[in-house]
């Protein structure tokens, strides 16, 4: 993350509908497969506020990001245990001591994500999983992306694939974020065919949009905890050791 980013991060992550609807969907999927107590560790910490959001929840803490800016800022939050660490190394965290990992649009950035999913998995304590969300479909993979440091975007079919390698089993797999797709699609069709390229940050929205969207995220979150659905932006997977 470059630290234009991280600040906008931190700008933010506390209101933008995009991000209070994906931390809450974390945080209801911790809760239910992965109860507290216990220890939560996240990969790419960002501006640390999905760590509040856990912390919150009784769950204690800690995390890791490659750019020391965010992890200086992160422990000004209050979290002592945030670390500058390349997720590609072996985590500095006792085998078998974490509830759970979390890793929030994170994969797509890392060249090896199985050896990062290894590096997971042998942290994680009997009964312990992970917690992924990845941008969804390949042919959706542009200069966008390019720009944000993404490798790639998933389908299911690669990230099931990707965690088995991992030695992770598969507890739930789903797309979400469907409310925000056809914009999204109509946006990269019309910057392919003008050949422009979209700015490589958050489009900003009204404060009436904002709240439409977060209902709807509401709404979906809702709906995916009873079932998973067959389309959407994003993938978000819960994987057990």
């Amino acid at each position: 993350m470059e630290h234009h980013h991280l600040q906008e991060l931190i700008e933010l992550e506390e209101g933008y509908w995009w991000h209070t609807a994906k931390r809450a969907l974390a945080a209801s999927l911790l809760e239910r497969h992965f109860p507290p107590p216990g220890l939560i560790v996240e990969g790419g910490i960002g501006s640390g506020r999905n760590l509040v959001e856990f912390r919150s929840r009784g769950y204690d803490v800690a995390g890791f990001d490659i750019m020391p800016q965010a992890v200086e800022h992160v422990r000004t939050r209050g979290i002592d245990q945030a670390e500058v660490h390349d997720l590609g190394q072996p985590w500095p965290v006792a085998q078998g001591s974490v509830r759970a990992v979390v890793m929030l649009d994170v994969l797509e950035h890392t060249a090896d994500p199985v050896q990062v999913l290894q590096h997971a998995r042998d942290t994680l304590a009997p009964g312990g999983g992970v917690l992924i969300t990845v941008p969804a479909y390949p042919w959706l993979y542009s200069n966008w992306d390019k720009r944000l440091g993404h490798y790639r975007r998933y389908t299911t079919r690669e990230l099931a694939l990707q965690a088995k390698k991992a030695s992770l089993e598969v507890v739930r797999l789903t797309h979400w974020n469907a409310f925000s797709l056809p914009a999204a699609v109509v946006v990269r069709m019309i910057d392919r065919l003008r050949g422009r390229d979209a700015p490589a940050e958050f489009p900003r929205v009204s404060p009436g949009m904002n709240r439409l969207l977060q209902t709807a995220a509401a709404v979906e979150r809702g709906w995916l905890t009873r079932c998973g659905a067959p389309f959407g932006l994003s993938l978000v997977g819960v994987f057990r050791k």
